[in-house]
This record gives structure tokens, sequence and C-alpha cells, in this order.
């Protein structure tokens, strides 16, 4: 299947030149194009896209909230950050506004198009080491954890085992290195997985490594 993207960013020679690269991708089509927040956002709800490259700082309405507003309106669309530079100190903002991971602007095609595959197939998190460098500077930046009482209900209901893998996650380990850890076959730490997202009610990896550090199960360092 052809995975649709549309691509926001204020600035053209980035959005063309994303749009050429991917559209050379045999299973990758971009749909559209944004050239602010609130135009990504109309372009998710008129275009129904698998995934949205979403720039941070754009006119009108920055990428942060429109993360937020795509996510709110329950939109299939995952969001892939862009920036330029990896610890980019609204990156963290995005990821809690329900981005699903994150991607320099200097990527070659490769890695673009690797990337688009990755978070439209629901992995979603991109160089965990990286990812997790990123989480672990701005928490120490973010407010407070403030989980609503249903979070803090659903996380009771997590097993001893589910409670381990939620911290791993945190991590930044993969699937096979979670297997590997815990002595388990991999179908079983996708399980695990699974059942996680749905018990806490979270979209993807990268919101549970997210949820991990706020309800301090792990902490920065």
């Amino acid at each position: 299947m052809t995975i649709r993207v549309v691509v926001a960013d204020d600035q053209m020679m980035v959005r063309e030149g994303f749009s050429v690269l991917l559209n050379a991708m045999p299973d990758i089509e971009v749909v559209g194009e944004a050239v602010n927040g609130r135009e990504a956002v109309e372009r998710v709800r008129e275009l129904a896209p698998d995934v949205v490259l979403m720039d941070i700082r754009m006119p009108e309405l920055n990428g942060i909230d429109a993360t937020r507003e795509i996510v709110a309106a329950d939109a299939a669309a995952k969001v892939l950050v862009l920036t330029t530079f990896d610890l980019d100190e609204y990156v963290y903002q995005a990821l809690r506004a329900g981005a699903s991971g994150f991607l320099l602007k200097d990527a070659s095609a490769r890695q673009l198009a690797d990337g688009v595959r990755v978070v439209a197939s629901g992995e979603a998190l991109l160089a965990p080491s990286v990812t997790r460098r990123l989480i672990t500077e701005f928490s120490r930046l973010s407010e407070p954890p403030r989980l609503m009482p249903a979070a803090h209900t659903a996380y009771g209901e997590l097993t001893e085992r589910e409670t381990e893998v939620l911290i791993l996650i945190a991590q930044g380990l993969s699937n096979a290195e979670m297997a590997e850890r815990l002595v388990v076959a991999e179908s079983t730490i996708k399980t695990h997985v699974s059942r996680i997202l749905v018990k806490l009610g979270l979209r993807d990896r990268t919101q549970a490594a997210v949820f991990a550090y706020e309800a301090r199960l792990v902490t920065p360092g």
C-alpha cells in the first residue's frame, strides 16, 4: 500500500525538496503541502494522509499546536516532526503534544523515506538513542507531571512485566533488545507493547516513553 504524506513547512525549498525525494519512492506519495500549521490541520482533514512531516517553527499556527489539534481530532495521521537540530528545545513539547517522532532536516533521502515508513507502521521511535537523549534533556525543563486521574488508574492496571517493558521503551530499547534483556520471544514483547498502549490510551511507543518520564518511572540522567 502507498503511504500518503503531507509536508508542512513554511520554506518552499524544504517542501519541494522533500516532496521530490519522497515521490521518487515507489511506496510513498506526497498528496499535499502546507505553508503553516493551520493549513496543515486543514490538509489532514481534507486528505486524510498517513504521515505528516511537520516543521515546528511556522507562522499562524506552529507545529506543536498543529500537532495537538491533529491528535485531538483523532486523525489517523502520524506526525513526524522536522527539526534543524537534534536538541531542539521544542521537540520534546511536540512529542508531548502527540508527535510520533522526529527527523532532522539534513536527513538523507533514504533516512527520510525510512523514517516515514517507520512512523506509518506505528513503530514511531526513530533513532531511539537520539530520541531518548532528547526526552532526557527536556523532561528536566517540562512542567511537573499533570497526569489525569484516568492515567493514574490505567497505570495501576499494568502488570509487573508490562511496567518493566514500559521502562525499557523509555530507555530506547528496540523490541529485539527488550526480548534479549527479558529472555522472551520478540513476539511476546510486541504483545506487551500493544497492551501497554491500549491500557494507557497512547498512540505509539514515543508517547509511551514520554508517559514513563512524566510518571517518573524513569528519571533523566
